[in-house]
């Protein structure tokens, strides 16, 4: 599981030291992908295929459906980290991420987000400003 969250750097060959804990559950390969707010999600490869497979199995003449395909599939990559932990992330998906330079890693418990710092600074303060523990409570929690 990804928990915590931590400080990296993307280095001038816009690599990514994967943390060190996270580095045994991606080791076989993973799938970077763009994420839904202005980040990246970063998959270990059988958590990719359950969730790929769960798309798939949504009907393909439901527009909606083929938007979601093409916003995580067109932005996929598939990677294997070097043996220092790195990979290499696309220019195309530092782009969308607007991540040059110090990013924050975070555990999402079965996948992991790459956020540029102040998009990180600022999704946290709208978090814990919003007051929106009934939306908490939907969840069960």
């Amino acid at each position: 599981m990804f928990l915590g969250e931590y400080t990296h750097s993307i280095d001038d060959k816009g690599r990514l030291t994967i943390p060190a804990k996270f580095r045994g559950e991606l080791a076989a390969g993973l799938v970077v992908t763009r994420g839904f707010d202005q980040n990246l999600m970063i998959f270990p490869l059988d958590e990719w295929q359950d969730m790929a497979e769960r798309i798939l199995s949504r009907p393909l003449g439901d527009e909606g459906v083929r938007a979601f395909r093409r916003r995580i599939f067109s932005g996929a990559v598939d990677l294997t980290p070097d043996r220092q932990g790195r990979v290499v992330l696309p220019p195309y998906l530092r782009d969308f991420a607007g991540i040059d330079g110090e990013v924050v890693v975070s555990g999402m418990y079965n996948y992991i987000e790459v956020w540029s710092v102040e998009a990180w600074m600022a999704e946290r303060e709208t978090i814990e400003n919003s007051g929106d523990t009934a939306r908490w409570d939907d969840l069960g929690i």
